[in-house]
């Protein structure tokens, strides 16, 4: 899983990059500090790993990860190439998902691009580059396809869906919002790599003082944004975040406890991620391994088992497989879990659920 991190300068993204990632991006008080995008990939935890490495005294745990990639800050004019422009754009149509930082702090020590505090006009600035970035490559695309439509039916359609979504961005909305399209036309739209059809987390990085209180005006307006077009609000704070990554975990859990904060905003993004791009994990354990694996919710077992190794989806057979919760109720044994038959065989058509323990029998 890719996720881009994105904000214009000085909101904070390089700061909580370095944080969740621990990947020492230069952080700067001034604008184009970051250049080329610093990539970082973070260990997702989980629990259920932990816990199944130490029943089964497994020589391997392996977590699943998130892949970040801190992308050089965005100013008024990008699409045409003001600031760093197209090399900006060229990024993010690398990424799964966008992580958009919004400031939602009062600071004078740290300079605002444009001099003050506005982060619903901070998010207007940088959708309104991506969706004029958008309707360039659509312009493109449409006349490509008119030429083609004069002889083709198949292109008449596609024609009409083009100039649907062009009515979208014309009207300064994301491509995101279209409505109405069907499974065929939703990949369609999806694989004509657009900015604005990525998913987005709108991360309102907070004070450190305003990190376990309420919203602050600044998050209450980009909670009213993100809801209008159907996005998610992380409130986060890039120090509190900065300041968890030099602890050990131990001293991590009583820094959270003292501010009163539940969780970090790395595990409120982490969680916010998934359910965003609609993934979930099913594990494999045993004495050589105990690994998390990452699915599209609504994956079947075949393919579950391709995550593996495409010869377990060639010769797929069937799935042995086991919720997380039941086996931890006779301590990780298979051999309890059969007895009680809670040990399932499952075949082709199975959908894997979150927290399954499985092995996959198959036969090339």
């Amino acid at each position: 899983m890719k996720l881009g991190i994105v904000g214009l300068p000085n909101v904070g993204k390089s700061t909580l990059f370095n944080a969740i990632t621990k990947a020492g991006a230069e952080a700067a008080n001034y604008p184009f500090c970051t250049i080329e995008p610093n990539v970082g990939v973070v260990t997702v935890p989980d629990e259920r790993i932990t816990t199944l490495s130490k029943v089964y005294n497994s020589k391997k745990t392996i977590y699943t990860t998130i892949e970040f990639s801190d992308i050089a800050g965005l100013v008024k004019g990008a699409s045409k190439g003001e600031g760093l422009g197209n090399k900006f754009l060229g990024h993010i149509r690398e990424v799964e998902a966008i992580v958009h930082v919004v400031r939602c702090f009062d600071d004078e020590n740290v300079v605002h691009v444009d001099g003050k505090i506005d982060p619903v006009g901070d998010i207007d600035v940088i959708n309104t580059e991506l969706i004029i970035a958008d309707m360039e490559v659509l312009e493109r695309r449409i006349a490509k396809t008119t030429k083609q439509a004069k002889a083709d039916k198949s292109a008449r359609a596609e024609l009409e869906l083009l100039e649907r979504i062009n009515a979208v961005l014309e009207e300064g909305r994301p491509a995101r919002e279209i409505d109405g399209l069907s499974d065929e036309e939703a990949a369609f739209v999806k694989s004509l790599d657009l900015l604005t059809y990525k998913p987005v987390i709108y991360a309102a990085n907070v004070s450190e003082d305003e990190a376990s209180g309420e919203d602050n005006d600044y998050v209450k307006a980009v909670r009213e944004y993100a809801a209008a077009e159907g996005s998610e609000v992380v409130v986060i704070s890039a120090k509190v975040e900065a300041e968890l990554a030099e602890l050990e975990e131990d001293e991590r859990e009583m820094f959270l406890e003292e501010l009163g904060i539940e969780e970090s905003g790395l595990d409120k993004l982490i969680k916010s991620s998934y359910a965003l791009l609609d993934l979930i994990s099913f594990i494999t354990t045993g004495e050589d391994e105990t690994r998390a694996w990452t699915i599209k919710r609504g994956t079947l077992a075949p393919q579950a088992a391709g995550k593996i190794h495409s010869d377990f989806e060639k010769g797929f057979i069937r799935a042995e497989t086991i919720a997380y919760d039941k086996l931890m109720e006779v301590d990780g044994k298979l051999s309890a879990a059969k007895e009680k038959g809670w040990l399932r065989s499952e075949g082709k058509e199975y959908v894997v659920k979150d927290g399954d323990v499985m092995h996959f029998l198959f036969n090339v």
